[in-house]
């Protein structure tokens, strides 16, 4: 009978991040024709921070109960399975344009702040305050150029098709954000609460279904928008949540209380970086991620998921 409420849980979160993100998807970028902001610039703020609330409210609301040494492995979790998992399906399904700025810019930061947050780490194994400034500090370096970015959008065309009020699109991406993390929460409790019943080891379910139930809205909201022709929120989107992730996840979490940075991060961090890595190379002779990058992706988790079983199952 447990199972069973548990399936049935599963299955109405999966619903909720389906249509969350859907209403997210069409409100951010209804809102990006409007005012004639370029959809990669939508698909690098809103859309980004939206689909990055759970790893946020996860992160802060253990630092708050002094469980902040988790904040490390769910966003390192998190950043590489938005690559390597969501990018990877997302452009398996369909090739995914990418932006030049986006393979001179932002993916080569991503590269960048997770450098930086490996090497403020290994410093003294721990992200304290001082550290969480220059985290901040970065983000709002990075804010600054988004601004400029999206100084440059083109004026919004007139367009004869009835027109939805620019309030209905706010409220489909606040309440399709709201569908989105509560449908992510709910399925994470239910995926918990299955493999615990199916005896796998509490390690290896932080390791794998809560990092990929805090990345599920990446995910639903990536796909969506390649589906709806979207690709530059979708490729926005996984890039600015790895960087919203690290600069203000981490940063934020690390100002309200310091962070332990264990010797097993550095493995993460190292596949992080490779995955950032890797999705450079993927795009920067094309200008897309195309099939073949994707199912490359898509290879590079399943060789992580085996080295998890490996270490993190009970023997």
């Amino acid at each position: 009978m447990e199972i069973a409420i548990q399936l049935l849980l599963l299955v109405a979160g999966f619903c909720l991040l389906m249509k969350g993100a859907d209403w997210f998807v069409e409100g951010a970028s209804g809102i990006a024709d409007r005012f004639g902001i370029p959809q990669l610039v939508i698909g690098l703020t809103i859309v980004a921070i939206g689909t990055s609330l759970p790893e946020a409210a996860v992160s802060i609301s253990a630092a708050l109960k002094g469980s902040a040494e988790i904040t490390i492995g769910n966003v390192l979790g998190s950043n590489i399975l938005n690559i390597l998992i969501i990018l990877g399906l997302t452009s398996v399904i369909c090739a995914v344009p990418v932006q030049k700025s986006t393979v001179c810019y932002e993916i080569p930061f991503v590269i960048l702040v997770t450098v930086v947050l490996g090497l403020l780490g290994l410093f003294d194994h721990r992200v304290g305050r001082a550290d969480g400034l220059i985290l901040w500090g970065l983000m709002l370096f990075y804010l600054l150029y988004l601004l400029k970015m999206a100084k440059k959008g083109t004026p919004p065309e007139e367009k004869k098709e009835k027109k939805i009020p620019v309030w209905r699109m706010i409220l489909m991406v606040v309440v399709g954000a709201v569908m989105i993390v509560g449908g992510s929460d709910v399925t994470v409790d239910a995926a918990t609460e299955l493999a615990t019943i199916f005896g796998m080891s509490e390690r290896f379910i932080g390791l794998t279904i809560v990092a990929l139930g805090t990345s599920l809205p990446e995910l639903v909201t990536s796909v969506t928008a390649a589906v709806k022709g979207k690709a530059d929120i979708a490729m926005g989107n996984i890039v600015g949540s790895n960087l919203f992730n690290i600069l203000f996840v981490v940063g934020t979490t690390a100002v309200i209380t310091p962070v332990v940075y264990a010797d097993s991060f550095l493995a993460d961090s190292l596949i992080a970086l490779g995955a950032a890595v890797l999705l450079l190379i993927c795009v920067a002779k094309n200008k897309r991620l195309g099939r073949l990058g994707g199912i490359a992706m898509l290879a590079g988790y399943a060789a992580y998921f085996v080295y998890l079983i490996r270490f993190s199952q009970p023997s």
